[in-house]
């Protein structure tokens, strides 16, 4: 029997890859998005069942689930996609702005898992995927927000191992580097920094860094880790993608606190 995966953010980058790259494999794929109706390259593809989506709805997300499985039977694998990234001085950043920012890349995720677990747990098999980030283990200036969300994913993944494992189901993390996504597009919002000039200096060269930042363009190359994760049948939790995810990562795990704020700080001009 053909196996299925549900697939948030699916609209665009490492989300629309991951469901060519399934589709290809022979995988029915639940591809979700806000805006379905927008859709055509995707709805051409024979296994892809396109159904509207929205993190931050919880009726969207139960109805997406539920139109899922009365289409192919049940759910085996959850990418937990979406997200977006909030930068900015912390201070600068409106009680919506913040809410936003959790409710998209955390609770957001939490209420997709939720969803499919009932099924999960009782067919006694599933495997979970949260796409993080390198900023699920590494901090850059002015992403306070962004980060805090990917490190919550990061720990909220690790402790439900514990208590999915005896289920059947498996929780991978997916951490990616710098990649030429819709990210640092309609995907990022910049805070204002309206009577907080004295940020302004230092903000203009982090955003400096980033638009020179190298990316790769291989955004496939996110979603075959991603479907490495969903297929490879091990224990594996996470799974860092890209070199400078790798590369960072490591010099994380071989300093002390300071020696890496001020490593960071040298590289951003900061």
């Amino acid at each position: 029997m053909k196996k299925t995966v549900l697939i948030t953010g699916a609209s665009s980058g490492f989300g629309k890859a991951a469901v060519k790259l399934f589709d290809t494999n022979n995988w029915n794929v639940i591809a979700t998005m806000r805006s379905p109706e927008k859709e055509t390259e995707l709805a051409a593809l024979s296994n892809v069942f396109i159904s509207r989506l929205d993190v931050t709805d919880k009726l969207s997300i139960q109805n997406a689930v539920a139109a899922g499985i009365e289409k192919f039977g049940k759910i085996d694998v959850l990418v937990n996609n979406a997200g977006y990234g909030a930068l900015g001085a912390l201070e600068a950043a409106t009680e919506e702005q913040v809410k936003q920012q959790f409710d998209v890349n955390f609770f957001g995720l939490i209420e997709v898992t939720k969803a499919v677990l009932p099924g999960m747990r009782k067919q006694k098999s599933g495997t979970i995927i949260n796409v993080s980030s390198v900023g699920g283990r590494v901090t850059f200036p002015f992403s306070s927000l962004y980060h805090a969300t990917k490190f919550a994913v990061e720990g909220l993944t690790e402790s439900i191992q514990y208590e999915l494992n005896p289920f059947g189901i498996r929780l991978k993390i997916v951490e990616p580097g710098g990649y030429k996504t819709e990210f640092s597009g309609r995907s990022m919002t910049l805070f204002s920094t309206d009577g907080l000039d004295g940020y302004q200096p230092a903000f203009n060269k982090f955003m400096d860094m980033i638009d020179n930042w190298p990316m790769s363009e291989n955004i496939a190359e996110v979603a075959d880790v991603i479907y490495e994760a969903a297929t490879d049948d091990t224990e594996k939790l996470r799974y860092p993608v890209g070199h400078d995810a790798v590369q960072m990562i490591a010099a994380r795990q071989q300093m002390d606190d300071v020696d890496f704020k001020i490593m960071m700080a040298a590289q951003t001009g900061i």
